[in-house]
């Protein structure tokens, strides 16, 4: 970002807008007395605080909601999942999963050992998948008691996939299957529900599939806000974020056709993907204790007796890995959240990510694409910086025309736009180019904010994670010290007061950036080297061609 008066009150108004967000998120108002109040009684008619809202939107009949008295928490088991990317913990009870961690993704780069435990089930910080069959007759919910042939299962080196199955079965004859498919190198995994009717007669029902969280996570900085909570997707609505407090005031009912819902935060997301051409119920509730449902029920299936049927759903947990996702359902992409200027961001992510490509660290690919973009800009920037240094060269003429008008506002404003006529300078040509690379710079802002190939990557010498803080706040020392050089480059307001806070603007945006992502400081700092070295060597060229006439 250049530094011209225009840009830097912009730039200001954008740190203290994040910054805003940033108050808000961690100063959300309580819910009133009034929604509280009824959303309790919600919760004690429906007597379940976990049970999937189901609303019929076609004449197939209605199944009653899992009861509470159904639960078995205390006869639970867990089964261990270890593949190449996953450590699970999935509970007999519901087949739910229960707990998974990251381990390619650890939660601090120095503790590799450590991963991120992304689900988890404690009151606090509860984050699982629930998943169960709805119907008449026989069927088990997620509190239903499964059983597996073993405790533990592996993905060994030489095997692609590793298939975990719990079994149910009903006094009447009727067994369901549950199998989970996880894939190597993957964060993709399959979950089937298998229902083999041996009753005597046909079998109806659903089957629905959850997520359930609390709403609280820790930010990676005060400085710095990011989304946190649910989001749908649909060939409609296309995607549609549903927040916690959206939940909270009102259960989500919609009939959804090719869409998908997800739980996300700042790098990772769970989402659930049912089979293409379906038509799907989603639906959302608040519960007690700060939880939160999302989920999704199936059209209905009939199996006949002596037959069996199959409900079949894709789950992606994880990291958002763009390209993966992308190929796994349209708009999943979409979870790494770029904003109104996605249309921007995705091409300067592809750009990002073909350079790192070639130069292997995250880091030089940063400076490289900032070196491309200001390539792309530099006939414009060109224009303003010679607009810039012609307003350099009046400087001493500016400050003679206003000790001369001194009271005299209007005799001023005429003299100065003469003195521009005769010049042949145009003061508003220096800031309108750089107006419009301000979306392309703010876009890649929120690249570098969202991308998680970011997170914990090395750059060089003393900055081994770009998603963090500098830990010696050189790069925000270096960057507050560019942009004192840019401020000397350009003209000197002719009013004091203007001229004191231009002279603070480096020293407010070095304290602002001392807390930010190394990653987007090392493009700030970059950014401001390359105009530097524009500026400078057009002012130079301005000043060489204005010498002759002076002499």
């Amino acid at each position: 970002m250049d530094n011209l008066r225009p840009i830097l009150y912009i730039s200001l108004a954008f740190v203290l807008f994040l910054l805003w967000e940033a108050w808000l998120d961690h100063n959300q108002p309580p819910e009133t007395e009034i929604v509280a109040t009824a959303l309790t009684e919600n919760s004690q008619a429906l007597d379940v605080p976990d049970a999937p809202v189901v609303v019929q939107s076609t004449p197939v009949g209605s199944y009653d909601v899992p009861l509470n008295s159904e639960s078995a928490e205390d006869q639970t088991q867990f089964i261990t999942v270890k593949t190449d990317v996953f450590n699970i913990k999935i509970s007999t009870t519901g087949g739910d999963i229960r707990e998974l961690d990251l381990l390619k993704y650890p939660v601090d780069a120095k503790d590799p050992d450590n991963p991120v435990k992304f689900l988890q089930d404690t009151p606090s910080k509860r984050f699982i998948v629930q998943s169960g069959l709805l119907s008449k007759g026989a069927a088990p919910d997620h509190h239903a008691v499964f059983s597996a042939e073993k405790n533990e299962y592996e993905l060994y080196p030489g095997d692609d996939q590793l298939k975990v199955t719990l079994h149910w079965q009903d006094t009447n004859g009727v067994k369901v299957d549950k199998v989970y498919t996880f894939h190597r190198g993957s964060y993709v995994v399959d979950l089937e529900q298998i229902v083999i009717n041996g009753s005597g007669e046909s079998w109806k029902g659903r089957q629905y599939r959850q997520l359930q969280r609390t709403s609280g996570e820790e930010s990676d900085s005060f400085f710095i806000y990011t989304y946190t909570g649910g989001v749908i997707y649909s060939d409609s609505e296309k995607y549609e974020k549903i927040d916690f407090s959206d939940m909270s005031l009102q259960n989500l009912k919609r009939d959804v056709t090719n869409g998908w819902l997800a739980m996300i935060q700042h790098y990772f997301v769970a989402a659930i993907v049912p089979e293409k051409g379906g038509n799907e119920h989603f639906f959302s509730k608040s519960l007690n204790h700060d939880r939160y449902l999302l989920g999704a029920v199936s059209p209905e299936q009939i199996v006949a007796a002596g037959d069996q049927g199959a409900f079949k759903t894709e789950l992606f947990i994880g990291p958002k890995l763009q390209n993966e996702m992308a190929k796994l359902a349209p708009g999943l992409e979409l979870t790494v959240d770029y904003g109104m200027l996605t249309i921007l961001a995705k091409p300067l992510f592809v750009l990002l990510d073909f350079i790192h490509q070639f130069v292997g660290n995250w880091g030089w690919s940063i400076v490289f694409v900032t070196l491309l973009i200001k390539l792309a800009f530099f006939p414009l920037s060109a224009k303003s910086y010679r607009s810039m240094a012609n307003m350099r060269r009046l400087q001493p003429r500016m400050v003679a025309l206003k000790e001369r008008y001194a009271d005299d506002r209007a005799g001023m404003a005429k003299a100065t736009m003469e003195l521009y006529k005769k010049e042949k300078i145009n003061p508003v040509s220096g800031c309108l180019p750089m107006l419009l690379q301000i979306p392309v710079f703010i876009a890649l802002y929120w690249v570098l904010l969202e991308s998680v190939e970011l997170r914990q990557a090395d750059f060089m010498l003393w900055i081994n994670d770009l998603s963090s803080k500098d830990p010696y706040f050189i790069l925000p020392l270096l960057m507050g010290a560019s942009m004192f050089v840019q401020h000397k480059l350009n003209p000197a307001p002719t009013d004091p007061m203007q001229a004191k806070m231009m002279m603070m603007m480096p020293f407010i945006f070095t304290i602002f950036f001392a807390f930010f992502p190394a990653g987007l400081v090392l493009y700030w700092v970059t950014n401001n080297l390359i105009s530097i070295s524009q500026q400078w060597y057009i002012t130079r060229n301005i000043e060489n061609e204005a010498k002759p006439n002076n002499s």
